[in-house]
């Protein structure tokens, strides 16, 4: 984005409900199945200690990192896990996030007091402004 990218409030996933065993992961059923457990189990929370600040810190920095060396536009979304000991790790980089109300990129813009609809506009503007975007075509 112009001026770069802006890092959006960061959630994680509270998994605590998840017996002993079951992987720490937000799938399918996770996503879209709403009879299943893993649908009521994988809420998403924003609120963190004060104690965490360097660490969220770190993963906004680590985030621009990836939005900058990976040459992204438009919007992305950084997943990380962090270790017992404290060091983050890049899951996935999704340069293309779910863009529906219920997903986690709506919440984060929710919570940042981004409207969608501006939200899309800058989306918008910042891939048609991209080299990538090609020649400007007649409207």
């Amino acid at each position: 984005m112009r001026g770069g990218p802006e890092v959006l409030p960061q959630a994680e996933i509270d998994f605590s409900a998840f017996p002993a065993g079951k992987p720490h992961l937000v799938g399918y059923r996770a996503k879209w199945d709403a009879g299943s457990f893993e649908y009521h189990h994988t809420p998403r929370r924003f609120d963190f200690p004060d104690a965490d600040r360097p660490l969220l810190d770190r993963l906004a920095g680590l985030a621009r990192d990836s939005w900058h060396l990976f040459d992204l536009h438009g919007y992305a979304r950084v997943d990380f896990r962090v270790d017992r000991e404290g060091q983050p790790w890049v899951l996935e980089i999704n340069s293309n996030p779910c863009l529906s109300p219920d997903a986690g990129f709506a919440a984060a813009l929710e919570r940042a007091g981004i409207p969608f609809a501006q939200a899309v506009q800058r989306i918008l503007d910042d891939a048609l402004a991209s080299p990538r975007a090609g020649p400007a075509r007649p409207t």
